[in-house]
């Protein structure tokens, strides 16, 4: 459906539904940017545990650190 510029909305998604009147109500849906971002952030958390892990024993195998004189 063709809607004129001036009644455009900023979102992909809508929904329609009629009035007592039997007037058509478009309202427009938010995205779902909330659930896309939590995905996200577990994605991300997944994968630090993946990488941190073998760096932790990493450095839990090293030798400590040497003292040095002070330059």
């Amino acid at each position: 459906m063709r809607i004129p510029a001036e009644f455009r909305l900023d979102t992909d998604r809508v929904s329609i539904s009629r009035n007592e009147w039997g007037d058509l109500v478009i309202h427009p849906l938010r995205a779902a940017r909330g659930v896309a971002l939590l995905d996200a952030l577990r994605a991300l958390g997944e994968a630090d545990e993946a990488f941190v892990a073998p760096l932790d024993a990493e450095r839990a195998s090293s030798q400590p650190m040497q003292e040095r004189d002070a330059l």
